[in-house]
Formats: structure tokens, sequence, C-alpha cells
């Protein structure tokens, strides 16, 4: 368990958000040492749903200059972002074999928010497999996508 997202708990329980906050990079399979890649940042990013994943991983998540394999990417997109297939085959860039992309998208009724079936559609073009969908803040989902393992 990520003893700092507990200390993010806290502090986010008197703003009355503390469920979403709760155990965030416990439900996204972060762990201490794991480098995590984030793509898409902007101002309607959620800042404390940010601090919950470093903490989490006890480091900064690193930027798309990053040039090295990362564990994990977190992928902020709207609607109006472009070409989602795009978007999804540039964060498999650095990716290990085995990880994870999570893809955050805003939540339905807030501004950019991406339709479902939008992801399901683009998940597969980009070679990705759609695993499970949460909510990880007040404003934010976030979506489980897997590269479908082959057989050895």
């Amino acid at each position: 368990m990520c003893n700092r997202t507990l200390e993010v708990r806290r502090v986010s329980s008197t703003v009355g958000d503390s469920a979403q906050a709760t155990g965030t990079g416990d439900r996204l399979g972060l762990k201490p040492g794991m480098v995590v890649q984030e793509l898409g940042w902007d101002n309607d990013t959620d800042d404390e749903l940010r601090v919950a994943v470093e903490d989490c991983i006890d480091a900064d998540m690193v930027d798309g200059d990053y040039g090295n394999v990362v564990d994990a990417v977190l992928l902020w997109w709207r609607d109006d972002d472009g070409d989602l297939v795009d978007g999804l085959v540039d964060a498999l860039t650095d990716l290990v074999g085995g990880g994870s992309i999570w893809l955050l998208t805003p939540k339905v009724g807030r501004p950019g928010t991406v339709d479902a079936a939008d992801v399901a559609e683009a998940a597969p073009i980009a070679g990705l497999s759609q695993t499970t969908t949460a909510a990880v803040s007040k404003e934010w989902q976030a979506t489980r996508l897997v590269a479908p393992k082959t057989p050895a």
C-alpha cells in the first residue's frame, strides 16, 4: 500500500473528496520505484491526483522527453485533443512490455468528455485492450489499456 496516498486521503477528507483520492496509486497498480510517464498535462488536470501518484511511486513522473522505458503511462485526454489512436500509439513509445496506459478522460458531463465508444474503438486499432474503468477524482475517470499478451 502506498503510505503517502494515505496522507493525501487525510488532506482531501477536509475538502470532501476522500473517496476519490483514497488509494488512487494502489487502484492504478502503482508501486514505489515505478517509472510513470505523464502525457497530455494541461491546466485542467487534477493536481491532487498527480500528487497521489507521485507520492505512491515515491518519485516525480517523467514527461515525453524521458527517453527510457517506463512502467506505466498516465495519458490525460480530452475530446478536442486530436486523434485518440495517434495519442495511444504515442503513449506506447516508451512503455515496457506488460506495462499499462491509464487513459484519463473527463467524466461524463464535464467539458472535454470522451465518449466511451471512442475509447472502445480506438484501443484495438492502437493494439491495446481495455481492461477496466474507474473514477479517480471528482472530474476525471481512468481507463486501463494494455497490449494483449502474445502466445509464447
